[in-house]
């Protein structure tokens, strides 16, 4: 067998794992690594900050469904990388990311940039593992691989202390080739069960979570709920995995990322059937209100999640795409019936719950924004949107059609994640229209990613809803009935944001009133389009705006401003 440098190995194992681009800052201690990648036919784009390299991995593996990858170097770098993970552990989504590291001969006395990075990070991934031996470094990466990928997807770190990483191995590329992904199937009884529950039910609705998604089975979805005829609800982390405009479309219930309408379809519902949903807190809001008299089946891929939140009625573990179609097939040996007067009652709850959108008002109000945005750009659009009355708007408001094409770091919820996302989403799909959604505050977290953008010639549209205010926070506050530390803007205009993006070699505009956001959208495409630069719409809002949102489903709160 050849002997060959190890990071060469390593490199060949990311190349068959399916990884085209990486995203990363090279160091002294990663070096060998960066020399491997050199003419690999691996793209890496140099990043302004570790976690921004997080992000875009992130975004580039949510929207690609493979596994992302993140390089740093020693010290700071792979702490700088702890948020990117939590990210991607919270959310299910698989990046792997490598880190530098000094001699492993001299760890034990506080050498330069030497920091124990596999403890720290062991509570934000699946598995981080440093590396001791150069021989085990390929058996290693495909391991991470196997892990990111399998049951509930998730983030690893690998990390390489530069000694190992000099060194050479014996190996054949050219004999090995990725682990087998386990895939988990449903017991046929419980899957009867479930069916029998289903058809027992008055009024049954199907929730779609983030497993839907990463499973890869909207379509088997939409096959059962026409079959079945049951109205589908998505969680923030499902959102785009069941078309939106379709017939039996029910929503999105919840305490915050809501409508009206559906939370209304949701208590009238007697039989919940979750499909890869965690039951977050923002989701359920009061657990006795969202449970209430109703049953629940809940299927997911990992067995841990059944009974984390409470009980289901019934627990299933399974891979979401593998108990459709086992679901499917049982149903389709069955006599079916069901009249459609349950699907119409959803009908007629969302057409006496609306939230108004229709806004003409100066400052512009937020539900404008997201009807401009639903009007102007179509269903294959990539949108990208992170934490704050913006991802709330967002989720109210914006509709989404198809899987992937609506990200979102939901549980997290890391300031700054979109422009970063936003670059890894485009590099997956240079040919896709991106667009980030943005506040004025998580804007400014990792701005400086705008310069790889620029850099390496990757067009997307920003649009900020800017109120010059922590406009969550001080929603929150006023439960403590406080007003203190959210205003950000230090003159009559705040951060000129149209400025930084120029500073960077990017271009935007101002939008202050609502007539003029869709010219502002044409023009913001046309330019990312021409340049191939990120573009910023800004878009003065409100100040003093809320978002609907209450403690429980059963909580009434009209979208208006603060008096």
């Amino acid at each position: 067998m050849p002997r060959v440098p190890v990071m060469q190995a390593v490199v060949d194992i990311l190349v068959s794992e399916g990884v085209d681009t990486a995203f990363g800052c090279p160091g002294a201690a990663i070096l060998p690594l960066y020399q491997a990648l050199q003419g690999s036919g691996i793209e890496h784009l140099i990043v302004r900050h570790e976690e921004g390299a997080t992000h875009m991995a992130d975004g580039w593996a949510r929207t690609t469904g493979n596994v992302g990858v993140a390089i740093g170097t020693s010290g700071p770098a792979g702490t700088n990388m702890i948020t990117g993970l939590y990210t991607a552990q919270a959310d299910s989504i698989p990046i792997l990311c490598i880190t530098g590291q000094a001699d492993s001969r001299k760890l034990h006395t506080e050498a330069f940039q030497a920091v124990d990075i596999v403890e720290i990070a062991k509570p934000v991934t699946k598995w981080a593992v440093q590396a001791k031996e150069a021989a085990q470094l390929p058996w290693l990466f495909r391991e991470a691989f196997r892990i990111a990928r399998s049951g509930r997807p998730g983030p690893v770190l690998i990390d390489l202390p530069i000694d190992v990483q000099k060194q050479e191995i014996e190996w054949d590329s050219s004999i090995d080739a990725p682990f087998p992904i386990a895939v988990p199937t449903p017991s046929p009884l419980r899957v009867e069960r479930a069916l029998d529950m289903l058809l027992a039910a008055e009024k049954p609705l199907i929730l779609a979570g983030g497993g839907v998604v990463l499973g890869e089975a909207s379509g088997r979805l939409r096959e059962l709920a026409e079959l079945l005829g049951i109205p589908v609800q998505v969680t923030l982390m499902g959102k785009g995995s069941f078309p939106e405009d379709h017939e039996l479309f029910a929503g999105m219930a919840g305490i915050q990322t809501s409508q009206r309408w559906a939370n209304a379809a949701f208590l009238e519902a007697d039989l919940v059937l979750a499909l890869g949903a965690r039951f977050g807190d923002r989701h359920t809001g009061e657990l006795s209100v969202y449970r209430g008299e109703r049953e629940f089946i809940h299927v997911d891929i990992e067995p841990t999640q059944l009974g984390k939140v409470f009980g289901p009625d019934l627990g299933i573990v399974s891979d979401t795409g593998e108990f459709l179609d086992a679901l499917l097939a049982a149903a389709r040996l069955r006599t079916l019936s069901r009249s459609g007067a349950w699907s119409g009652r959803v009908g007629e709850l969302k057409a006496a719950l609306p939230r108004r959108e229709d806004f003409d008002d100066t400052p512009i109000k937020a539900p404008r924004v997201f009807k401009e945005i639903n009007d102007f750009y179509g269903e294959e659009t990539y949108f990208v949107t992170a934490i704050g009355l913006y991802q709330i708007w967002s989720g109210q408001f914006q509709r989404a059609h198809l899987p992937r094409h609506y990200q979102v770091c939901g549980q997290a919820g890391p300031l700054g994640w979109e422009i970063p996302a936003a670059i890894g989403v485009k590099k997956a799909r240079p040919d896709a229209e991106v667009v980030g959604v943005v506040g004025d505050y998580s804007f400014q977290f990792l701005v400086e990613e705008l310069a790889v953008a620029a850099q390496y010639d990757v067009g997307f549209v920003l649009i900020m809803l800017n109120n010059e205010y922590l406009g969550l926070i001080r929603q929150a506050e006023r439960a403590y009935d406080m007003n203190t530390e959210v205003d950000i803007h230090y003159d009559v205009s705040g951060t000129d944001n149209v400025k930084i993006m120029e500073a960077y070699g990017c271009a935007g505009t101002r939008v202050v009133e609502p007539g003029e956001i869709r010219t502002s959208l044409e023009w913001a495409r046309k330019e990312a389009e021409r340049t191939n630069r990120p573009v910023l719409v800004e878009i003065m809002i409100e100040r003093e705006a809320n978002a609907a949102m209450g403690p429980a489903l059963d909580s009434v709160v009209e979208f208006e401003p603060v008096p």
